[in-house]
């Protein structure tokens, strides 16, 4: 078994027997993996806390037929902020449950693994919103993954906006001409926040804070978009609107 080296942010683990785990690790070069980590769960592991989900680690693996295994685990950071604060874990784990949906096992990624590197990041520095990053972050991976929503233009026509609809199958804002029976009626200050927010910058984003009504629309849309598009249901965003 031929043995390699990556760095991963680990994604999910669950239990494999009376002392394994199997983990799922978002790697930058060799995208999701699964791998064992044997013994993980006695107190004297070698591992110790070092494969919990929420960590950035370097990694030595060997190469399996069905399932890697590590061998060894060093952390590269523990994102110690986040996990001292529930609303900082909420939005984490919001980003590492997209980022599991849509990377592909063994399927090279850098730009996915380099996003949610930036967002845990940017939720490290303890942002005065960290649900306005997680939803930036959101809007950065439709994008990357090619199902950016239209929020200044009819999605349908292209008919410059603001339009009072908005579709997730039709792919965004649209006008009252192309509106289809899944269209909801939305007000022009939520397509504005989800269209900044879409072009911040990830650290920028968490300074960014909008009224109750505006953020609880948007998150609508933006949940539903998110969903109808990368065809899962997200667990994670009962955490982030609670």
């Amino acid at each position: 078994m031929p043995l390699y080296k990556e760095q991963g942010i680990v994604l999910r683990a669950i239990k494999l027997g009376e002392s394994d785990k199997i983990v799922s690790i978002l790697t930058q070069g060799s995208g999701k993996i699964r791998a064992v980590a044997k013994g993980i769960r006695r107190t004297n592991s070698k591992f110790g806390a070092r494969l919990e989900p929420l960590t950035h680690v370097s990694l030595l693996l060997y190469q399996g037929r069905n399932l890697d295994t590590v061998t060894q685990a060093e952390i590269i950071s523990p994102f110690r902020s986040i996990r001292a604060d529930f609303e900082l874990i909420a939005a984490a784990e919001t980003m590492l449950e997209a980022a599991d949906k849509v990377a592909e096992e063994h399927e090279r990624n850098v730009r996915l693994f380099l996003l949610l590197l930036s967002g845990l990041r940017a939720l490290d520095e303890r942002p005065l919103d960290p649900e306005a990053v997680a939803e930036s972050y959101l809007l950065k991976l439709l994008s990357l993954s090619g199902f950016h929503p239209s929020f200044s233009a009819c999605a349908v026509c292209g008919t410059p906006g603001p339009h009072e609809w908005f579709s997730a199958g039709q792919g965004g804002i649209v006008c009252q001409a192309d509106a289809e029976h899944d269209a909801g009626r939305v007000a022009e200050p939520a397509v504005r926040w989800l269209d900044g927010l879409a072009r911040a910058d990830l650290m920028a984003a968490g300074d960014m804070t909008p009224e109750l009504q505006t953020r609880r629309e948007a998150r609508a849309m933006l949940f539903g978009f998110v969903e109808y598009h990368l065809e899962r249901r997200i667990r994670s965003f009962a955490l982030l609107a609670r």
